[in-house]
């Protein structure tokens, strides 16, 4: 009887194997799960971080801009914006002059898209704004970014072009935006999803004489 009841008491190798295909299928699965929310989290995080990056170029291109400078008639100060793109995407190119902590008096500050393998980056390069004083300074700000667009106000319009050889001053309106992709830059090209970042700038400094 004893013995009857030890052998019911066991289990047989169909159950065994039964047992281990079912514990290794929750397994895979707990794995498969917990590798997806880390992608997911690395994601976010990735792109919180270019959010965070984009915001701070945009605020500290707000204060240089709100700091410009221009005396008409003089050969140094200008203000000069250039629309540009690269295969339709929004690229300007804006110069101007203002004062900067990262350099002792007047700086010629400009900000400009380059391309580089196929993706877009931006950059800015800060002198002094007579050119005998100091080299150019130049720093990599945001890679792989969608577009980056400067635009100003004249008579009512937004306009892409401005220069202050012509205008005889600087615009009192200012508006930025960069555009950047939302995803890490492993992922494909194709439907990436983009996020803006846009504020608006007022240069403080002296009046404007616009003709």
């Amino acid at each position: 009887m004893m013995q009857n009841f030890f052998r019911s008491a066991g289990f047989t190798l169909l159950e065994v194997l039964i047992a281990l295909a079912i514990t290794s299928f929750i397994v895979t699965a707990l794995y498969g799960t917990f590798f997806l929310s880390q992608k997911a989290i690395d994601s976010i995080d990735d792109s919180l971080i270019r959010l965070q990056a984009a915001r701070t170029v945009v605020d500290n291109l707000k204060r240089e801009l709100e700091s410009a400078y221009h005396l008409s008639g003089s050969e140094y100060p200008l203000f000069k914006l250039e629309d540009r793109d690269f295969y339709g995407r929004s690229a300007s190119r804006i110069t101007f002059t203002a004062f900067s902590p990262l350099t002792a008096g007047l700086a010629k500050v400009s900000y400009n898209v380059k391309e580089n393998d196929g993706k877009l980056m931006l950059k800015k390069s800060i002198s002094s704004a007579f050119p005998s004083k100091t080299k150019t300074k130049d720093v990599e700000l945001l890679e792989d970014i969608h577009s980056f667009s400067i635009e100003v106000k004249f008579r009512d319009k937004w306009v892409k072009t401005w220069d202050s050889k012509t205008t005889n001053g600087i615009p009192e309106d200012i508006r930025i935006a960069v555009t950047f992709f939302s995803k890490n830059r492993d992922a494909r090209k194709e439907g990436r999803e983009t996020v803006s970042v846009f504020d608006f700038a007022k240069p403080m400094i002296g009046k404007t004489n616009i003709l």
